[in-house]
């Protein structure tokens, strides 16, 4: 890893000296005048892009702009699932790329993001349940990922604190045994080291707020430092593409909530695996630190306020209980939202738009995580091509005007 370039007396000798002469971790840099790519985003999509516009099209002279801090937004407020058991093909095909873009993504970056491959399993209460379980598994399967039907007493091997006779009995489960989580913090930062090696520009407390336009093409950008000149910009921004996307004349049919999720204190291991009810709406897995991770849905009304409420605390917990009844006795220590940006078909948004130059990478809704290798290829390849990439075709903005939609709401539709 990236430790393994310092002797033993260098590393002691950094740390008993207070931390205080470690290079950096990140290269500073200020703004240029001009660029030929601007990605507005730090989180892992924008990131991820600039990583590969660079290490695979040559394109060295770049910048990631935020407003912020890197990783600050949606990046650094998910609960890091990464799964591909995706029900529709153009879905499957995307997710699966990301997924096996995961299980590479330590050595290629060469950073720990911490992928545990433990499994993710969704929970039937119902034989009617269990019935959509079994049809969305064979069609899993015929998209060529893995995936297959757990019985009671499988589940009861595999997670046996679960309450399996609660007020909704489990009949039964399926399970995608690649699917897990990953550090949410180390992949970008295995991102940004990557990219800030090859030369990427990241420019932090930058915020957008304006696009330069000539004859309906993006010719760069206003910012709180000036204007910065490009003939090609991304908007990687989740929840804030819509109002982005509408200083540049485009409006978006996206709808942006809170997602709220929230961490008890840590304890020796209870989850073995990543649990989902879509019943009960809950799921939850286990942090390396020993946090149960409890998240649910998405809030019921629009907001941009990265902040957690009673109510879903409330909801999250009581669901969380009904499943392990030992959780009772956690106390919460943390809770917190991102805000996501859900489209009518709850499918990302990628691709071209209709402003010459100017590239869109949006409407992840709840699953922007598990998206973030695949996602920063395909529209790195399609930004150096000005075409969609093969996998990212079926996400054009165009799809809402001709109904060509990827209908995900069975598979994206729970927050996960």
């Amino acid at each position: 890893m990236t430790m393994a370039r310092y002797s033993l007396p260098v590393l002691f000798g950094h740390a008993l000296s207070g931390h205080r002469h470690w290079p950096r971790a990140l290269r500073c840099a200020e703004s240029k005048a001009a660029y030929d790519a601007l990605i507005v985003g730090g989180g892992g999509h924008g990131l991820a892009t600039a990583y590969f516009l660079a290490a695979r099209h040559g394109m060295r002279n770049i910048a990631v702009l935020d407003k912020g801090a890197i990783g600050h937004g949606n990046s650094g407020r998910n609960t890091q699932v990464v799964r591909s058991d995706y029900f529709h093909l153009p879905s499957s095909r995307f997710f699966e790329r990301s997924l096996r873009l995961y299980e590479g993504l330590s050595r290629e970056l060469n950073y720990n993001v911490m992928l545990s491959q433990r499994g993710k399993i969704n929970l039937a209460h119902s034989p009617h349940d269990l019935e959509v379980l079994r049809r969305a598994t064979n069609a899993i399967r015929m998209n060529g990922v893995d995936a297959e039907l757990l019985s009671v007493d499988e589940l009861r091997r595999l997670e046996p604190a679960l309450n399996l006779r609660c007020r909704y009995p489990i009949e039964g489960g399926a399970v995608q045994w690649r699917g897990g989580i990953a550090r949410h913090d180390a992949v970008v930062w295995a991102f940004a080291r990557a990219a800030g090696r090859l030369g990427v520009d990241l420019i932090q407390g930058c915020e957008v707020t304006g696009f330069l336009l000539e004859r309906g093409r993006v010719t760069g950008v206003e910012t709180t430092r000036g204007r910065i000149a490009a003939p090609r910009v991304c908007l990687a921004v989740a929840g804030h593409s819509s109002v982005l996307a509408r200083r540049a004349g485009l409006e978006l049919p996206l709808n942006s909530m809170a997602l709220q999720a929230m961490v008890t204190e840590p304890v020796k291991p209870l989850l073995n695996t990543v649990l989902l009810s879509p019943a009960i709406h809950v799921y939850l897995s286990q942090s390396d630190r020993g946090e149960v991770v409890i998240g649910g849905g998405a809030d019921i009304f629009h907001s941009y306020a990265q902040r957690g409420g009673l109510p879903v605390l409330e909801a999250n917990a009581q669901a969380a209980v009904e499943l392990f009844p030992a959780l009772s006795r956690l106390r919460v220590m943390r809770q917190w939202a991102g805000i996501v940006d859900i489209s009518p078909d709850t499918s990302p948004i990628m691709g071209l738009t209709p402003v010459a130059g100017l590239y869109l990478n949006a409407g992840w809704g709840t699953g922007g995580f598990k998206a973030i290798p695949a996602g920063g290829e395909t529209m790195a390849w399609t930004m150096a091509h000005d075409r969609p990439h093969e996998l990212i075709t079926s996400f054009g903005l165009e799809r809402f005007t001709t109904g060509a939609l990827v209908d995900e709401g069975a598979a994206s539709g729970v927050a996960h």
